[in-house]
């Protein structure tokens, strides 16, 4: 009898203590089904998209919070702190160039979209109508100023070394017949300043928001196959995350994709 009892004991206590194990592995994966990616974009389109990114992730159990921020810089620094899980804001030449300046380590794990860089100008309706000593705008930072400078390479106003590629700057210029003064801004700003230059080199995200339509307002725009396409970047030991997997899985989804051709009307282009 004694021993019955004791039987008894020890199942029952199995049976409490696997209880236990099978209760916590449930809230383990209930945990895991709950979690929430913090996600720093620009405001805009980025923001946009992602409003659309966010509801078909939480179709497939993902949360996302997102976060917005109003220049370049912060999304990186917030994402190499911890203080986001993602960002989705920057094409990768912007990201190489960051990861070497600060050493930050943040990698790319899938593309996004693709905002054309336009020239722009509240004073002229054509790039041959732009006269010698023509104020120019351009980004400040030197990735985006590079592909400001390539565009106006193409455009016909200046050349620059040859081979220097997407690492142009300023003084790679080596002709300028028509002596443009190229003026550089911080990129959101350079919507603010068509009053005040001749023409300026825009970035897409910053001409929307600021009212402008780039396959329309745009007097010369990059073309569809630019080399800079957009992209989404995590830490580099987030890169396997299964949240972050579930979260390329919702952006690269038909739905983000129907939704970025119907609403830019091709300003900005899905990149997979």
């Amino acid at each position: 009898m004694k021993k019955s009892i004791k039987s008894i004991s020890l199942f029952l206590s199995l049976v409490f203590i696997l209880g236990l194990a099978t209760g916590c592995g449930q809230q383990s994966t209930a945990k895991v089904e709950q979690k929430t990616l913090k996600v720093g974009v620009t405001a805009g389109p980025h923001a946009e998209v992602m409003d659309v990114v966010k509801k078909i992730a939480e179709k497939d159990g993902l949360k996302i919070e997102v976060v917005e921020f109003n220049d370049y810089i912060q999304p990186n620094v917030a994402l190499n702190q911890g203080d986001i899980d993602v960002n989705s804001f920057q094409h990768k030449p912007y990201l190489d160039n960051i990861i070497k300046d600060r050493n930050y380590d943040i990698v790319s794990v899938g593309n996004t979209v693709i905002f054309p860089m336009g020239i722009y100008s509240s004073k002229l309706k054509n790039i041959a109508d732009i006269q010698a000593g023509a104020i120019v705008a351009i980004p400040n930072d030197p990735t985006n100023g590079g592909r400001a400078l390539l565009l106006l390479e193409k455009i016909g106003l200046i050349k620059l070394k040859p081979g220097i590629g997407l690492k142009a700057a300023v003084t790679d210029i080596t002709e300028n017949p028509k002596k443009i003064v190229i003026k550089e801004l911080d990129a959101a700003q350079i919507p603010r300043s068509l009053a005040d230059t001749d023409v300026a080199a825009i970035n897409t995200n910053y001409a929307i928001t600021a009212g402008l339509v780039p396959t329309k307002d745009a007097i010369a725009i990059e073309d569809i196959n630019s080399p800079y396409a957009n992209i989404i970047a995590v830490r580099s030991k987030d890169k396997e995350n299964p949240a972050v997997q579930k979260f390329i899985k919702a952006y690269h989804s038909d739905e983000v994709k129907s939704f970025i051709n119907e609403h830019f009307k091709g300003s900005v282009a899905a990149a997979w």
